[in-house]
């Protein structure tokens, strides 16, 4: 990770003062893989808070039963019900804010997001999107990075704002792109990263480290760059214990 440079043993030197848990909702419509990388460090005390309900737009999101497996309120709230985005987005607010969280997260919530709603959690709120942003916003990130060519692909964690992927950028992970790459292999590795730095990005959200303010992003209060901070293919690859080679 740079700015300018990373060591993985930096993120374990890190004590922060002793507080109440901090509060998380997570917003899936999906599967859910990213929501149990957080279940994960949850669970192994590495999340720096609670996650206190996960929401999903769709009943049938695999993601509500990795909720109830780990003891987290899971709470169906369909978009097909309401008769337009603000109707729906209002009723999310509502639902969202019983739990009075610190932080919302989303982790693959396949809703495009009023301005309402985006501006009534400005500044607590991430996502993590399957590129190294600003390249490759909206899908099908992959595809489009193989088809140009590139040597190195990722995925960003970045604050929401009202422009689509277009939010501040506070953590990257990258990964080499092999000659004989495939959509799918591509994909698994991205993925991979995904698990690896969400987890540590919402730790550094709710221990304060990690800010949004009208300067942009910061950590630790020195800012970042529009890049944020980027974990390497190498440091990433050492810390999911893979090969080496790109």
């Amino acid at each position: 990770m740079s700015e300018p440079g990373y060591q993985s043993d930096t993120l374990k030197e890190f004590t922060p003062e002793p507080t109440d848990a901090r509060r998380v909702v997570v917003l899936i419509s999906g599967n859910g893989s990213n929501l149990q990388a957080l279940i994960d460090a949850q669970a192994h005390d590495e999340l720096g808070g609670e996650i206190v309900a996960v929401i999903s737009n769709e009943p049938d999101a695999y993601g509500l039963q990795r909720a109830r497996d780990a003891g987290i309120d899971a709470v169906v709230l369909p978009h097909r019900e309401y008769e337009s985005r603000d109707a729906y987005d209002g009723a999310l607010i509502k639902v969202i804010e019983r739990h009075e969280p610190d932080l919302i997260v989303l982790a693959g919530f396949m809703r495009i997001l009023s301005p309402r709603f985006v501006q009534r959690f400005l500044g607590r709120m991430l996502n993590i999107h399957p590129s190294l942003l600003p390249a490759y916003q909206g899908l099908n990130t992959h595809a489009k990075a193989l088809a140009d060519g590139v040597t190195e692909h990722g995925c960003s964690v970045h604050f929401v704002t009202e422009e689509l992927d277009g939010g501040p950028v506070a953590l990257q992970a990258a990964v080499a792109v092999a000659d004989d790459e495939t959509e799918a292999s591509l994909k698994q590795k991205v993925h991979a990263r995904e698990h690896l730095i969400y987890p540590i990005a919402v730790k550094w959200f709710l221990e304060g480290r990690l800010q949004l303010g009208a300067e942009g992003v910061t950590f630790d209060g020195q800012p970042l760059s529009p890049q944020g901070l980027r974990m390497s293919h190498a440091d990433a690859a050492e810390e999911l214990d893979e090969d080496q080679a790109p």
